[in-house]
């Protein structure tokens, strides 16, 4: 509390605990003190939560279409990005034809990530002649919640549905 009773925040606090040390060194200006401090605070990379979809041809042989969603899940893990999910949708009837196919497997992956390498993942995206079409989304809170849900129960399952025995 001040003087006249009212109550002072911790940021005001400290602002007076500078000037404080300012004064008593006759040496320091306030200017270069605050430009000190200033020069101490550096912004804090955040990462976000991401999901991205790609359709590879249906034509290549199994190891090359591993192959091909390795790369592209190692260039997430190579820049400190954490995976939480991959799925693969298998073969699926486009919605209308893309470099004359009518088939494609697709891929989905959910990771979080800095969004620095978004754009040259997607650039590798559009560089790799095995990826037919792509799309990568930032996640809100909502997407979010639905994903963890729709992990906890199977993807496409419902739980009424009954499973083909073997």
């Amino acid at each position: 509390m001040d003087q006249k009773g009212t109550l002072i925040s911790a940021t005001e606090q400290i602002n007076y605990s500078i000037i404080d040390c300012a004064f008593q060194d006759k040496s320091l200006s306030l200017r270069s003190i605050f430009v000190t401090i200033m020069m101490d605070i550096k912004p804090v990379p955040f990462k976000n939560e991401y999901e991205t979809t790609f359709i590879l041809p249906t034509d290549l042989p199994e190891d090359e279409t591993k192959a091909a969603v390795d790369k592209f899940v190692q260039y997430i893990k190579d820049n400190d990005g954490e995976i939480h999910n991959i799925e693969f949708w298998g073969n699926r009837r486009l919605q209308y034809p893309i470099q004359r196919k009518v088939n494609g497997y697709y891929v989905f992956i959910e990771f979080r990530a800095f969004p620095s390498i978004i754009a040259p993942m997607e650039q590798n995206y559009r560089y790799d002649e095995k990826v037919l079409r792509y799309l990568t989304v930032r996640l809100d809170k909502h997407s979010l919640a639905f994903n963890a849900k729709r992990r906890e129960q199977g993807f496409g399952l419902r739980k009424d549905a009954k499973t083909p025995k073997n």
